[in-house]
């Protein structure tokens, strides 16, 4: 489907007292909200999105550097975690979204390959430092879920709000200039 990357500017973080699930539903929603009043076009759908990584009641971010990153990888080995995401519909001043829960589960990491894998780039900016559809696959043992919302966009999810708002889905994929 034809689309547009606008990258909204709103400050990530979960509030006091916020489950992450209310997070990330309300990340997603005010990013969808934010590039909506960008736009200044309401009739367009706008499509926000937020992914977090829990384990052990702690959502995970983005790695802060070097040492973060491999301290997450070693927190996640041999171990499984949630990951959770939500995908949110701005259009014609209506705002619905949705929320999805996966588990994935890390085989046992050597502190080397955890290094290595920072060193490959891959990590820096993914919320629980790796990334499934990349290197980081060699890390999963097991996914029970949704694999694109690991990723970070539930596409089942995402078809169903776009399908509700009366958007096609299949449309040509050429993005007008």
């Amino acid at each position: 489907m034809p689309h547009k990357v606008v990258p909204s500017q709103i400050e990530e973080r979960r509030l006091e007292g916020e489950t992450v699930d209310q997070c990330v539903r309300r990340l997603a929603e005010d990013k969808a909200l934010q590039v909506c009043a960008l736009l200044n076009d309401d009739t367009l759908p706008v499509l926000g999105a937020d992914t977090a990584v829990v384990i052990d009641d702690v959502m995970l971010g983005k790695p802060r550097d070097r040492r973060d990153g491999i301290e997450m990888l070693a927190r996640l080995s041999a171990r499984e975690h949630q990951v959770i995401s939500a995908v949110a519909l701005a259009q014609r001043g209506t705002l619905n979204s949705s929320l999805c829960r996966s588990a994935v589960r890390f085989r046992t990491l050597a502190p080397s390959e955890c290094e290595a894998y920072w060193d490959s780039g891959e990590p820096c900016d993914k919320a629980g430092g790796y990334a499934i559809q990349g290197l980081g696959a060699v890390f999963v043992e097991r996914l029970q879920g949704s694999y694109s919302a690991v990723m970070g966009l539930p596409l089942f999810e995402t078809a169903a709000l776009l399908n509700a708002a009366g958007v096609p889905l299949w449309q040509s994929s050429e993005v007008d200039p």
